[in-house]
């Protein structure tokens, strides 16, 4: 059983701007917190709110129980933990590691933790560092849920919601990694879309107030589709794939009549034209799922 004492006492590694608000909130909420950046100095104006700086990464983790790590991806979590001094000085105590990377890196640092006695949780955090603290923030979770109970007092302080996904530990790693998919991917659209709309004489300014009306339509279509592609049936009533791979050439033919490279267009549309080139025409354009990740 974790103390009060315990759960009121942290440890951040790593003072990138996504740490400093992690540290930022756990001042606000009254914990004793300990910091270590590998670069000296980012601890300035964060130990004058309160924070302990400490000199080296494996005092900084002897200082509490609980180690919070946010660096910038698992090698460079692998160069700070899994040295020595630091891993005997992590033995008997619990890591939440909030640094994106991916599932199988997650399921490999966990191996590593089990071997040398440490606890371990992987998680995400989906939001900017402008909600860390507030209740916008979004953290997920995975590791033992029994770990994630004693430290959760903890993880509160960081505002928000969080959400345990379940104790395979690359489940947290997997969401986050499909999230930021449809971010990256729908802003790499949104870019190429104001490229089109300039080379005709559109701005980016006359183009957001539709551009948000076509985001406000997504959410709806993401959640009545996330049925259809569980129990694999494509619905194409109302907008078939057919008329998607329409669309997709007018898109493809205007931006290359521009000079505009259109090979993620080109991408998309050749996966919708195997769809029906495999019958499924009459289908939605979700049916490409299967193409990309056959059952």
């Amino acid at each position: 059983m974790t103390s009060h004492t315990e759960q009121s006492a942290v440890t951040v590694l790593g003072l990138g701007p996504m740490g400093r608000a992690l540290t930022g909130a756990f001042l606000d909420a009254g914990m004793r917190t300990t910091v270590w950046n590998r670069t000296p100095g980012k601890d300035r104006e964060l130990v004058e709110r309160g924070a302990v700086g400490a000199r080296s990464p494996e005092a900084a983790v002897a200082a509490s129980r609980l180690t919070v790590v946010c660096v910038v991806n698992y090698d460079a979590v692998d160069a700070i933990v899994r040295r020595g001094a630091v891993t005997d000085a992590l033995k008997g105590r619990t890591v939440v590691n909030l640094t994106a990377d991916t599932p199988d890196r997650a399921r490999d640092t966990e191996a590593w933790a089990a071997e040398q006695g440490i606890g371990y949780l992987d998680g995400a955090i989906m939001t900017p560092t402008t909600t860390i603290g507030t209740p916008a923030a979004v953290f997920l979770h995975s590791g033992p849920e029994e770990l994630y109970r004693q430290h959760r007092l903890a993880l509160d302080a960081l505002g928000g919601t969080h959400t345990h996904l379940g104790e395979e530990i690359g489940r947290a790693a997997a969401y986050d990694i499909a999230l930021l998919d449809i971010f990256w991917t729908a802003m790499a659209g949104y870019a190429h879309a104001l490229a089109v709309a300039r080379a005709e004489g559109v701005s980016a300014r006359e183009l957001a107030p539709f551009a948000k009306g076509i985001g406000a339509i997504l959410p709806p279509i993401f959640e009545q589709s996330a049925e259809e592609v569980d129990s694999g049936s494509f619905s194409g009533e109302g907008n078939p794939i057919t008329s998607a791979v329409s669309s997709m050439a007018h898109i493809v033919h205007t931006s290359e009549a521009h000079g505009i490279d259109a090979g993620v267009m080109r991408a998309a549309e050749g996966l919708a034209r195997r769809a029906i080139g495999r019958g499924h025409g009459t289908d939605g354009f979700l049916r490409i799922t299967e193409i990309l990740n056959p059952r």
